[in-house]
């Protein structure tokens, strides 16, 4: 794939999305779709309060429009098996965070879907995505990174490739709590496999979607950074996490992504031992989970975390594509 198709694809996905955010957030604020705070957060999280919400739908139209663009005008791209399953978890996945942020909206609450109706939604979308996949013969080894072993999961791919796609998208909402954070940690996930497919050949459509997914984050980062225009709200979170462990799986690097993905595993693991040792103990190991905000009632600035975050990100991406392709 040209160097030049790349830098187009990003460019076309970037602009795309600072042209229409514009549009987007005075619309939005207009229908009052803003952001609800939840009572027990930070306090200084308080005059988010009504900043509008739901901006993953303009990232979520930035990719479908760059990489349908892109797929029809390049020649060695097609709309392909792989092309339609990444805009189909991209969509499906978005829809189910729509419904949660609209909720919200709605009742001006924190709460939007219950875990159990959000839970159904996401694993619905895995059983036809492995459907789909297994139809056509999908390879179902997973490699070890960094060594030459697989793991052979058969049929239990099904519980695999399920436990991604839910796992990840629910780890990147988790991550979505400060101004750019996971707009700029779920970029540099998303350029990471992007340099490991292009390294390797992959199939161009994959690509592309991956190229354009960076382009319309970055774009999304210049109204979302501190102190953000905009909020991507689980319509964007659940999307992007979910489409990250589908680039994972087809380009058969699905382990690899607990190592680029580090910012969000660490997130997750952060809440998970929050949970376990309150309810056994009593006691809390950290001021408050997720991780982010531990460090800001310990006193960080939200710019300060924020920035560290994406710079562990960067060598969690780095030490990722080094294993991978050096080792």
């Amino acid at each position: 794939m040209p160097q030049l198709t790349i830098l187009l694809t990003i460019a076309i996905a970037f602009l795309f999305a600072v042209l229409i955010s514009p549009i987007l957030i005075p619309f939005l604020k207009l229908l009052k779709f803003g952001q609800s705070i939840r009572e027990e957060g930070p306090e200084s999280h308080k005059v988010k309060s009504g900043t509008p919400t739901m901006g993953g739908v303009m990232i979520i139209f930035a990719i479908i429009f760059t990489t349908v663009f892109a797929v029809w005008n390049y020649e060695h791209a097609h709309f392909s098996e792989e092309f339609f399953i990444l805009l189909f978890v991209l969509i499906g996945y978005g829809l189910i965070g729509f419904l949660d942020d609209l909720i919200k909206i709605l009742k001006k609450r924190n709460l939007g879907l219950t875990s159990k109706q959000k839970m159904f939604g996401q694993i619905v979308i895995a059983v036809i995505v492995y459907i789909i996949l297994h139809n056509n013969g999908f390879d179902t080894a997973v490699t070890i990174p960094g060594t030459d072993f697989s793991i052979h999961f058969g049929i239990f791919y099904s519980i695999f490739l399920l436990l991604m796609l839910v796992g990840s998208s629910n780890a990147v909402n988790l991550t979505d709590g400060l101004d750019g954070l996971v707009a700029g940690t779920a970029s540099i996930a998303f350029a990471a496999f992007a340099i490991i497919g292009f390294y390797y050949g992959a199939p161009a459509e994959i690509l592309i979607f991956t190229f354009a997914v960076v382009g319309a984050l970055l774009g999304f980062l210049v109204f979302n950074s501190h102190p953000a225009k905009v909020f991507m709200g689980d319509t964007g979170s659940l999307a992007l996490g979910a489409s990250l462990a589908m680039v994972a799986i087809l380009l058969k690097l699905e382990l690899l992504l607990i190592i680029i993905g580090g910012v969000f595993v660490i997130e997750t693991l952060s809440v998970i031992i929050q949970v376990i040792s309150f309810k056994s103990t009593g006691k809390r190991v950290f001021k408050m989970s997720p991780l982010h905000h531990h460090y800001e009632l310990s006193g960080w600035s939200e710019w300060k975390v924020v920035v560290t975050f994406w710079l562990v990100g960067a060598i969690c991406a780095i030490i990722g594509v080094y294993i991978e392709v050096w080792i």
